[in-house]
């Protein structure tokens, strides 16, 4: 009778440490697909004038502020991981800079490296760092150590925020981009507008709610360059981007976060540019405002839609491509600076590292470029994905300069002279990032 008695508590007891593992396993993979968000954003808008990036042909620092500038976080969590998008309005973020960054927010806060994407908006009215020079004057190193410091703090602020979310994304369309490559007669391409050319017209919008369906941020992704304002703009502004994420932020309220970074458009330029006459005295005038209320008008028409999801399961994959590059560059035309990260300033090199990036958040996919890519590999990447929502962050996790595609570089054309890759640069881009979704 002992025994039987012996026998019946054994049965129950492995009987309940099988019901106790797999309810501890089912409330882990619960606590790990629920999804924590926090989003915050630091003014970086320089107090002293110091040179601004995007052209070459500007003289002195800038002469006033048309708009503010600023770093824009959103920081996730999946109960397990934690990952970052940080968009700066900026032209580019070198190499080096993410280096240094990304190595802090990984010791400071944990973030792995491989979960953060820190990009640039690519506006041409934004101020120049110290990592764009090789002597950089006190200002802009004071300029900047200030900037890397809000960046870090802000980013803090976000994890620190971080509290249950739901997550969902739609995609809308605006027309305000054109392809830039336009042949001339003589047969050579140049900046221009091309209607006939390749352009994304697509606008990404990723929605982040608390549990009580109030918006913490929307995400925003557009293809088209920072140029409205031409290089004779000597006042600071956040281009169209800037002018998007005010009238979101102003739409939603609520201290919503509108962050909006820029889609493959090496070969985009706004439809429509600034009247330039006389702008260094006036700065930006209607037609950044215009653009940014019309995609503005879009990316909520689409947010208003979407249906969020507190399924939000974390991953991120990273790696870099190395591709031959030229042993010299052409000189370049329009007035525009090369994009370059090489040492001692030098603008050639035997190879060039491009770093791809992907960041997973439940069924949405963020995929991301170290430079400038033309639009229609964006657009096959997109395709070819898996995943109905994937996009392409660009100027992401370093700078490459400027990716083309084959047909492109056979073309010729700024984009072609401006890169420091020779051709296979969609090829290595395109079938790298596939894999890496796929993984």
């Amino acid at each position: 009778m002992k025994n039987k008695y012996l026998s019946i508590f054994s049965t129950l007891l492995i009987l309940f440490i099988i019901f106790f593992a797999l309810n501890c396993s089912e409330i882990l993979a619960s606590n790990k697909s629920t999804l924590f968000a926090g989003a915050v954003k630091v003014n970086i808008t320089p107090e002293v004038p110091i040179p601004m990036s995007g052209y070459g042909g500007r003289k002195g620092p800038f002469k006033g502020v048309n708009d503010d500038i600023f770093i824009r976080v959103i920081a996730f969590s999946d109960g397990e991981s934690k990952a970052a998008i940080i968009a700066a309005d900026l032209i580019v973020i070198k190499t080096s800079y993410w280096e240094e960054v990304t190595k802090r927010l990984n010791q400071e806060i944990g973030i792995p490296r491989e979960n953060i994407l820190l990009c640039a908006t690519h506006t041409h009215g934004g101020p120049s760092p110290a990592y764009r020079y090789k002597s950089p004057s006190t200002e802009v190193i004071a300029y900047t150590n200030e900037m890397t410091e809000k960046l870090i703090t802000a980013v803090k602020e976000a994890v620190t925020s971080l509290k249950p979310a739901k997550i969902g994304a739609g995609i809308g369309e605006c027309k305000l981009n054109i392809n830039r490559r336009a042949r001339r007669p003589d047969g050579t391409i140049r900046i221009g507008r091309n209607f006939d050319g390749p352009v994304d017209h697509e606008v990404a919008v990723v929605r982040i709610d608390d549990m009580s369906d109030n918006p913490i941020a929307v995400f925003i992704n557009w293809p088209c360059h920072g140029t409205i304002t031409s290089g004779r703009n000597y006042m600071i502004t956040g281009e169209w981007p800037g002018a998007t994420a005010r009238f979101i932020e102003k739409q939603f309220g609520n201290n919503t976060i509108a962050q909006v970074t820029a889609g493959a458009s090496a070969d985009i330029n706004p439809l429509f540019m600034e009247n330039m006459e006389n702008i260094d005295a006036f700065g930006p005038r209607g037609e950044v405002e215009a653009t940014g209320i019309v995609l503005g008008k879009e990316v909520q028409r689409v947010a208003e839609r979407i249906k969020t999801s507190s399924k939000g399961e974390i991953a991120a994959i990273q790696r870099v491509v190395t591709l031959p590059g030229k042993e010299e560059l052409t000189p370049v035309r329009n007035n525009e600076q090369i994009t370059t990260d090489l040492p001692k300033g030098d603008i050639s090199s035997p190879v060039i590292e491009i770093r791809l990036s992907v960041l997973k958040i439940g069924q949405i996919v963020f995929t991301a470029v170290s430079g400038e890519v033309m639009n229609e590999i964006g657009s096959k990447t997109k395709g070819l994905s898996p995943y109905k929502y994937t996009f392409m962050i660009t100027n992401c996790n370093g700078s490459s300069g400027y990716l083309v595609t084959d047909e492109a570089y056979e073309e010729g054309g700024y984009e072609v002279e401006s890169t420091r890759v020779k051709s296979g640069a969609e090829k290595a881009i395109i079938e790298n990032l596939l894999e890496m979704i796929n993984e």
